[in-house]
């Protein structure tokens, strides 16, 4: 087993430079508890995302991500959790993390660079990648590298910064020694008896610990390709791509999270590594710096989108994975919500010509019918807790 300084002293150098608002290591060993995945996904909670079912031994065994692996460093990027952007409203919101570009790439990109800098120094050792696209319990092991503690909102949080963070791994074969002093035991739990992100989500999709994805705002908005459930239409109040409520709820999330000069790992010692890639005010990475569409897009204008409209105002963009019609069906729900509150004559008659455009695909026309009915009768309440 490589000792501390002989790998810390390596990514600290190249960390820092790239820029990681945290790194860990920890073992690549299997989940010591899997039947909490298995009735999640045999409740049905993964909604349309099939593919978590799809690969649930790859998930729970990093033996089959990578033969041999022994390792695995876990990696954070901070992303920007406020904005000086302004758009005219009826907005439909953004979450935080599309407000810049797209962080599969932005993440991959420099985990590659990382890749290579250890290649140079073990060239018979194998190293693999991984962002959110491969199936990765990512949260699990960043927990056990220390990097935070998961919340009851289901997040990765760490004590200092929240958790306006993204998460990336490198598998590796080579066998490295921990920045958890305390290998394999989650960093403690500062949840404490606090329950603010369970009584704010409009749709109840939250229990301690555990998410409903079915209900989720962030789901229903980017993974849900389907109509969406009317008795969430009033819940899912002016969010257009994703939702940030929990988070910004959170006590551990504060407005400008300032970074620490030094982070202690479970133990209570501070980490070399993490203590230099957390210098103060550490900024956001400049590829998270707010751009359009940060922080919503104007919603009246993304109802007359066409395929190019959508494709030019997604360039770069985390959220170009949306279809159209996808898009369009979430703006129709966060018009009716502000059509049931305000007065615009234009958005009511954009969604009147929608609800009878043949060219428009069922999803859109169909929304935008339901909506118009929502408006002419009593607005459906939202589910009860």
């Amino acid at each position: 087993m490589f000792t501390p300084p002989d790998i810390h002293a390596l990514l600290e150098q190249i960390g820092s430079q790239l820029g990681f608002a945290l790194l860990g290591i920890t073992p690549a060993e299997l989940p010591t508890d899997t039947a909490y995945l298995h009735q999640w996904l045999a409740d049905g909670k993964q909604g349309e995302m099939g593919y978590l079912a799809e690969h649930v031994e790859i998930r729970n065994d990093p033996q089959k991500l990578l033969p041999g692996a022994k390792t695995v460093i876990c990696l954070a990027d901070r992303y920007a959790c406020t904005s000086s952007l302004e758009t005219t409203p009826p907005i439909g919101r953004i979450a935080r993390y599309a407000w810049g570009d797209d962080y599969h790439k932005v993440l991959k990109k420099r985990l590659f660079k990382l890749t290579d800098a250890m290649k140079e120094h073990w060239p018979d050792a194998q190293f693999r990648a991984a962002v959110d696209t491969a199936p990765v319990p990512e949260r699990l092991h960043a927990a056990r590298a220390g990097l935070g503690w998961i919340g009851k909102n289901t997040l990765l949080i760490h004590p200092k910064i929240g958790s306006w963070f993204l998460l990336g791994e490198i598998f590796t074969t080579l066998d490295l020694a921990t920045t958890n002093q305390t290998a394999n035991q989650p960093m403690a739990d500062h949840c404490g008896t606090c329950t603010r992100c369970l009584d704010a989500c409009p749709t109840d999709c939250l229990t301690p610990y555990q998410i409903d994805a079915r209900k989720c705002i962030s789901y229903l908005t980017l993974e849900h390709r389907n109509a969406i459930d009317p008795a969430l239409f009033e819940p899912m109040g002016d969010w257009l791509a994703g939702c940030d409520i929990c988070q910004e709820v959170c006590p551990h999330n504060p407005p400008t999270p300032k970074m620490p000069l030094k982070t202690a790992s479970p133990s209570g010692n501070p980490t070399d590594t993490q203590a230099s890639l957390l210098a103060a005010n550490t900024p956001v990475h400049p590829r998270y710096t707010p751009r359009t569409p940060a922080p919503g897009l104007n919603l009246l204008e993304v109802l007359n989108w066409t395929t190019e409209s959508r494709q030019q105002a997604f360039i770069g963009s985390a959220l170009k994975r949306m279809k159209l019609d996808m898009v369009k069906r979430n703006a129709i729900i966060a018009a009716g919500n502000h059509l049931a509150k305000h007065d615009h004559p234009a958005l009511l008659a954009r969604l009147h010509a929608l609800a009878v455009e043949t060219e428009e695909p069922d999803l859109v026309r169909q929304t935008a019918q339901t909506v118009l009915q929502r408006l002419n009768a009593p607005a459906l309440s939202p589910p009860q807790r």
